[in-house]
């Protein structure tokens, strides 16, 4: 099998997707018992039954409700129509011209718009470079996998 360089490897022992998290995928107490937390044990005395109806859910045996990367997904889609919805009305709200000058350029667009504009340019301005950060110590990662010292 060829090795992809585009794609990160890890060490042996090590998880695919970063160095996240301990080396040893057992030290978790999620997955491992012995790293669970040791229960105090109530004191012993007289008990008071609680009364139980056979209706009553057991509390201990409640379903366990995992969060899923589609449902991620779906909370991010429903928040960003959302977004996008405010946006509009914004834009709509404030569509009086409004004159615009850029070095040699001059024009005019609908306050809403210019407004939009502006931050769409405030955005790239932190995004590119965080991106280009990211990919740096992505390669950093990489390269220090291939040759570990």
């Amino acid at each position: 099998m060829t090795e992809d360089p585009t794609r990160a490897t890890a060490r042996p022992g090590s998880p695919l997707h970063g160095s996240v998290g301990p080396a040893d995928p057992h030290a978790d107490p999620a997955t491992n018992p012995a790293m669970r937390p040791v229960r105090v044990p109530e004191p012993e005395g007289p008990t008071v039954p609680t009364p139980t109806t056979p209706d009553a859910p057991d509390p201990a045996r409640r379903p366990v409700v995992t969060r899923t990367r589609t449902g991620g997904l779906w909370t991010g889609l429903i928040l960003s129509a959302v977004v996008l919805l405010f946006l509009l009305i914004f834009i709509m709200q404030n569509n009086a011209p409004m004159g615009i000058n850029f070095l040699a350029w001059s024009g005019t667009l609908p306050t809403g718009v210019a407004l939009l504009l502006a931050a769409i340019a405030g955005l790239l301005l932190v995004a590119i470079p965080g991106g280009l950060r990211i990919l740096q110590l992505r390669r950093a990662a990489r390269r220090a996998d291939r040759h570990p010292h």
